[in-house]
């Protein structure tokens, strides 16, 4: 993966902070997967479009956090993410808590600094079969829910389809990840779920492609969200049906 020149600042003010406690300092690619539901998501993945970075330390003491917390705004106007700071030891213990967030990082990284913190890790296919089937679970509520509180206005239903996209890709592409199939590009991940899903109508790729727009008429999000809300809810028993086998 490229690594944007901006990187180097946090290596640098990292390796000021640390010293020699800094063990491991990669950066990795967006993911995002997946709505935000919890701090640890929001810190793991950032603001769109931000160069993110996860360093492993050596201890990890208030001190330290004081210190990054100082040049949080820097990094931020640097095009820098608010880096995922874990003790040493934490990752390999973290990797059935967030096995989405984990794959993402795992499939997708280059070591700035230090040794690689991944060699030899791997997130266990049950642990990542059980986050698939729950992030769909979730999507597929939070959509008709969503919809209720539209009251049928398109306005209000153009937002909830865009805001839901970019969650819906990285779903897409840790259900390719984990059947071997391309997961770099959310658009052959969606192709993937199309053939999967037996969708033939483009709908899956066509929410995915929102994931990179603001808005969306009111007309649009009308004829969509039908055919979207049935592509989802044929993705939750095909991921349910994992659990039978």
């Amino acid at each position: 993966m490229h690594i944007p020149d901006a990187v180097q600042t946090i290596a640098r003010d990292l390796g000021e902070i640390f010293g020699g406690r800094l063990e491991s300092l990669v950066a990795y690619g967006p993911a995002a997967n997946h709505e935000p539901h919890d701090a640890a998501h929001d810190t793991a993945h950032g603001a769109s479009g931000q160069a993110h970075t996860l360093a492993i330390v050596d201890g990890l003491t208030r001190g330290d956090l004081e210190r990054c917390a100082e040049r949080v705004a820097a990094w931020h106007e640097a095009g820098l993410a608010t880096p995922l700071l874990l003790a040493a030891g934490e990752f390999e213990r973290s990797l059935d808590t967030f096995p989405l967030e984990f794959s993402a990082i795992l499939a997708d990284h280059a070591v700035v600094a230090g040794r690689n913190p991944f060699e030899g890790l791997a997130i266990d296919a049950a642990d990542l079969r059980r986050a698939c089937e729950v992030q769909a679970r979730s999507h597929l509520l939070h959509l008709r829910e969503g919809y209720l509180e539209t009251r049928g206005r398109g306005d209000a239903l153009s937002v909830l389809i865009v805001r839901s996209a970019a969650p819906f890709a990285a779903l897409l592409k840790s259900i390719a990840r984990l059947e071997g199939a391309d997961a770099h590009d959310a658009s052959a991940a969606g192709r993937h779920a199309e053939r999967r899903l037996d969708v033939a109508d483009g709908i899956v790729t066509g929410v995915v492609a929102l994931a990179h727009v603001t808005e969306i008429s009111s007309e649009e999000a009308m004829r969509i969200f039908p055919r979207y809300l049935d592509a989802v809810e044929r993705l939750v028993a095909y991921v349910d049906g994992w659990s039978a086998q």
